[in-house]
């Protein structure tokens, strides 16, 4: 299956344009050629093994990672020209929880592209900030300190912070993490409802067994692009065990599953 799928039939630019994208550490390569077109309104699923690159892969695609070559568009042009039309929820993991924030502070930060230089906040920037916490359900925890919150009530805040940024393109590195299973449904119900006002969403997810239910495409990964495409199409036995390779077997049920439906 093409790892590239084309632009839409509208001739508006694609949301997210990678060409020939390759990252290395250490001039040891962690990507490689990387060929992906993602259209609006889809809500992508980014799996593979550990060490496939699926971090990786939206860091750099955000800038946040120096690359050995290829390029990233967004919406036509470069990210630094569109920065504004990105959100972006980062591993639970890589932030500093004990930064002295509460979570409406956190949120507003979200606001921060839409003002001018020395500008601050607006009585209608932090309505705004309301309206995502309480999306979330996080509105009364409003002046608790970031530090003092469970897992999923951190990951919540930082979704109401991605919402709270009015983006188009949204980068999600593995939202469900270590959250409950209240706040996973609460998630995956927010990001269908993001996807329903023709927002694209690109989502880096661990677990098998859900990604088949909770995306309508997939992007396998295992450091160059396996497969990218519906969900129906990618969610076969020869194209997971092409992208995991003998650790499919770990994954039983899953194999089964899929070896049965196709």
């Amino acid at each position: 299956m093409s790892a590239n799928i084309s632009t839409t039939t509208s001739g508006e630019a694609a949301p997210l344009e990678i060409h020939d994208l390759t990252v290395a550490y250490q001039k040891k390569p962690v990507l490689w050629g990387v060929d992906v077109t993602v259209p609006k309104g889809n809500l992508v699923g980014i799996v593979g093994p550990n060490g496939a690159g699926k971090s990786t892969l939206i860091k750099a695609a955000m800038g946040l990672l120096p690359v050995s070559s290829g390029w990233v568009k967004v919406f036509g042009t470069p990210l630094k020209e569109n920065f504004r039309r990105v959100g972006y929820v980062p591993q639970r993991e890589s932030v500093d929880w004990d930064f002295p924030v509460n979570v409406m502070d956190l949120v507003l930060m979200g606001r921060y592209g839409h003002l001018g230089v020395f500008q601050r906040p607006t009585k209608r920037d932090r309505e705004i900030a309301k309206e995502c916490l309480d999306k979330v359900k996080m509105l009364p925890y409003a002046n608790r300190q970031i530090a003092n919150l469970s897992g999923g009530q951190q990951q919540r805040v930082f979704l109401a912070r991605a919402l709270a940024q009015e983006a188009d393109l949204y980068f999600m590195d593995e939202p469900f993490a270590g959250v409950d299973a209240a706040t996973e449904a609460a998630i995956i119900e927010l990001l269908h409802e993001l996807k329903s006002k023709g927002k694209t969403l690109l989502v880096v997810h661990h677990d098998l067994p859900t990604a088949r239910n909770y995306f309508d495409m997939l992007l396998l990964l295992n450091m160059r692009v396996v497969a990218f495409g519906p969900t129906e199409e990618v969610f076969t036995y020869e194209l997971l065990q092409k992208t995991y390779g003998g650790r499919l077997t770990i994954l039983s049920e899953v194999a089964e599953a899929v070896r049965t439906k196709t």
